[in-house]
């Protein structure tokens, strides 16, 4: 973990040159605005009153635009898992100029010096966030969670909520959350054990801007409270994926595992690694046993989701089951509607069919559009992240040219290897043959130029 200081602005002005090439929207069109000022007056006059439920919020602490409250409750030997989801459709009409431009965003794109939202902050950090200064409008979607951590919708409705804190992950105590919490996130995992689900959390290599104006590059793993809040999603969003594909409807997430090459080398990889992974244990059993905190195994877990092909959105199907192979499972994105334009619409389908009527027409069209939307959208962020951390990379090692450094050989790429620096947050490629993945190595830093986003190492 490395700290940037950026002294000459050099990081600064890298930034502003990611957001031009890549077209990151600076603010809104007048139009928008103004339809957004408007929206976020309006008294929500369709929903059940539940202010008197317990929800709290758990997020990142700087968060303001909070897609999610939750309240939990014991059922007999079930869990009853109240998620309350922002109610972004009551702020937001089919065609209004709200809408349109969220058609052409996609998504909240998110950059070390700040974030491109997908709606304005009047709607998103304030009439639709589920802050806890006021009651805001929701969609409460009911989930009861079994003992074996199986997942039903039980009903939703549109209702007022007042959350009761807003919690941080980095800061949060169990007396905090609701009795029920962390059992439920147990119940969780040990369903994805059963079903034999191969999602997995390696750490990620981001570029953070401190307090102090500072930036920061390093591999985060997730924390503990980042993971059991993920379950509370993954419950909701698994419950309401069900619940779609049983009414022959919905707009489900779907992904395919590694084919069997790609497997066996990561075989090689971990074998290279010092890992053990057994011959009769699957890619899917033993990923799940790796520790992220480990350098060697945290390693491999990049490795895993490099081979991994990526995910994509699909419409409902006749005859088609959505399946999601790192899920194990038919999923869907519903809980996050003020970041994913996608989620506005299952949820909008979701309460629909849980309160027996037809789904709008204007949802369905919506389902056969969205997969190119979302993957233009997931494309466009997943290049700007990439072009941050290139960034950060060429800033922190501008004027070592020269100086050695030891690394580990991560993976195979074309003509070379990709490798990882020992003492910093650092992925490149070089071109070297006669290594094989585990292999530690010295290497000279020939260049890195800010500018053009790049670094060479050469082996010594």
């Amino acid at each position: 973990m490395k700290s940037l200081t950026d002294p000459s602005q050099v990081l600064s002005a890298g930034l502003a040159k990611i957001r031009a090439e890549f077209h990151v929207p600076d603010g809104f069109p007048a139009d928008v605005l103004a339809a957004a000022e408007a929206a976020a007056k309006r008294v929500p006059n369709q929903h059940a009153d539940r202010t008197e439920m317990p929800f709290v919020t758990l997020d990142p602490a700087a968060s303001t635009d909070l897609d999610q409250a939750f309240s939990i409750e014991a059922s007999g030997g079930d869990l009853l898992l109240h998620y309350a989801i922002a109610d972004v459709a009551w702020f937001v009409e089919d065609g209004d100029a709200i809408d349109r431009e969220a058609w052409t965003r996609g998504e909240t794109l998110y950059l070390p010096d700040g974030k491109a939202g997908l709606y304005p902050p009047v709607i998103a950090e304030g009439a639709a966030s589920l802050l806890p200064d006021g009651p805001r409008p929701a969609a409460i979607f009911t989930v009861r969670v079994a003992q074996d951590g199986a997942t039903k919708l039980d009903g939703a409705e549109r209702a007022i909520i007042q959350s009761r804190a807003k919690l941080a992950y980095d800061s949060v105590k169990a007396s905090d959350v609701p009795a029920g919490f962390a059992e439920m996130a147990r119940r969780m995992a040990a369903n994805e054990r059963r079903r034999g689900a191969s999602r997995v959390d390696p750490p990620e290599q981001e570029v953070e801007r401190l307090a102090d104006g500072t930036f920061r590059l390093s591999f985060r793993p997730l924390l503990q409270s980042e993971q059991d809040n993920a379950a509370l999603s993954l419950a909701a969003n698994m419950a309401i994926a069900d619940a779609m594909l049983a009414h022959h409807t919905g707009l489900f997430r779907v992904m395919s595992g590694p084919d069997a090459f790609k497997v066996q080398r990561l075989r090689n990889a971990a074998q290279a690694l010092g890992l053990s992974w057994p011959a009769s244990t699957s890619l899917r059993d033993y990923q799940r046993t790796l520790d992220p905190t480990d350098p060697h195994q945290a390693a491999l877990m990049l490795e895993i989701r490099h081979a991994s092909p990526g995910a994509s959105y699909q419409p409902y199907q006749d005859g088609v089951v959505p399946w999601h192979e790192a899920m194990a499972a038919t999923y869907a994105h519903a809980t996050a509607p003020l970041r994913r334009l996608a989620d506005r619409y299952v949820v909008r389908c979701a309460l629909a069919i849980a309160n027996g009527q037809p789904v709008p027409q204007a949802v369905t069209d919506a389902f056969a559009r969205l997969p190119k939307a979302m993957g233009r959208a997931d494309s466009r962020a997943s290049q700007i992240n990439h072009a941050a951390i290139d960034l950060a990379e060429a800033v922190m090692l501008e004027g070592r040219e020269g100086e050695t450094f030891k690394a580990v050989v991560t993976d195979f790429v074309d003509h070379g290897v990709r490798i990882q620096l020992a003492d910093m947050a650092v992925v490149a490629t070089v071109k070297a043959s006669g290594l094989r993945q585990g292999d530690g190595l010295t290497l000279r830093l020939v260049l890195a130029d800010p500018d053009q986003r790049s670094i060479v190492f050469e082996p010594v």
